[in-house]
């Protein structure tokens, strides 16, 4: 392993291509060695933690910044991960992130810390979700304006002599039941009820979603399945997951349309050590985890950290509902849902977390 700034963290020698890629990440990633004092931390690091390189090595993270719930309690030799959790500053200030610690090798004592600072559309404050709200209901009244013009014009042409009134009843029909349509996704979107959650073997609700996907929206794309067999059960309501499921799948066809090879890779793994925290400051495990990653270009780099918010859509025909009713079906689950472009090539996952039964 390689210092960013090209001194040796273990033997092989230094290789500087390594280093010039660890000093370039953008994500903040701080290198601790076996006695777990920070040996290295890249540009973004010195950034989001506003202390140099320098200045933090030798120093514990501890003496950086608090450490997320459930840490000290963490297995030796696995990797550890605290979603949207709130860290303090040890000079001042608070940071919100996804904390990520990871071995740097396998069987060494070496560990890796990546903090991923959280944007507006996955951590909003009160006052970012409420002006949300008033957004998504301006939204609400502009979607539904442009029909209601259409529908006006035509009554007006009805009152008159006219000799195309099927088509102009038809209109009015076809632009009704759209304004409809709209409005029950919308109370769907708002229906605090709460839902009633089974233990479930995941793997069949699974299977049921891909055959949905594969008879009609996924046809002719190859779906591939890479399943933990191990896989605890969960608690989850059976409906409402196989909405999350059929919405992220057909979420990922639609931006394979354009796509050669098009490829869906559906996923479950169990995490140790996965969490996230709640508005009351408890702290849930989820360690159940389910991929679905596609091989299209990803969302526009403008909106990708608004994918989870109403009437946000990287599609010319998208309503920008589907993924909002994914977050809220799986929150009320007690989970929580990510986007990432990972790999190389880069490919777009939705990772999905769930407690286990």
């Amino acid at each position: 392993m390689v210092h960013a700034r090209g001194g040796v963290i273990a033997a092989g020698g230094a290789m500087p291509p390594f280093a010039d890629l660890f000093a370039a990440l953008p994500v903040a990633a701080l290198v601790l060695d076996e006695a777990g004092c920070i040996a290295n931390a890249n540009g973004t690091a010195e950034l989001l933690l506003n202390l140099s390189d320098r200045a933090m090595r030798g120093l514990s993270l501890e003496q950086i910044v608090s450490l997320p719930p459930g840490y000290a309690e963490q297995c030796d030799g696995r990797t550890f991960v605290s979603y949207d959790c709130e860290l303090l500053l040890r000079r001042g200030g608070r940071l919100r992130v996804d904390f990520h610690e990871t071995p740097a090798a396998h069987g060494s004592a070496w560990r890796i810390v990546m903090l991923y600072g959280l944007r507006s559309g996955h951590a909003m404050s009160q006052a970012a979700g409420a002006r949300a709200a008033i957004g998504a209901a301006a939204m609400l009244g502009h979607e539904i304006r442009n029909p209601l013009s259409g529908i006006r014009g035509a009554a007006q042409l009805l009152s008159g002599d006219c000799d195309d009134r099927p088509v102009l009843t038809d209109l009015i029909i076809t632009e009704v039941d759209r304004i409809a349509a709209l409005i029950d996704r919308m109370q769907d979107f708002t229906d605090d009820r709460p839902r009633e959650l089974v233990t479930q073997n995941i793997y069949p609700v699974l299977a049921h979603a891909v055959q949905l996907a594969s008879a009609g929206f996924a046809r002719g794309i190859t779906i591939e399945e890479r399943f933990d067999p191990s896989l605890p059960p969960v608690r989850i309501d059976r409906d409402g997951f196989v909405q999350v499921m059929v919405n992220l799948l057909k979420n990922a066809a639609e931006a394979l349309e354009a796509t050669e090879r098009p490829r869906i890779i559906l996923g479950t793994a169990y995490r140790h050590g996965m969490s996230h925290g709640h508005g009351n400051g408890e702290r849930r495990a989820v360690p159940i985890e389910l991929t679905v990653t596609d091989n299209g270009p990803g969302a526009p780099a403008d909106i990708a950290g608004h994918l989870f918010e109403p009437f946000v859509s990287g599609k010319r025909e998208g309503r920008g509902f589907g993924l909002p009713m994914v977050e809220k079906l799986v929150g009320e689950m007690g989970g929580l849902v990510r986007y990432a472009r990972e790999g190389y090539p880069p490919m777009t996952v939705f990772r999905i977390h769930l407690p286990r039964a």
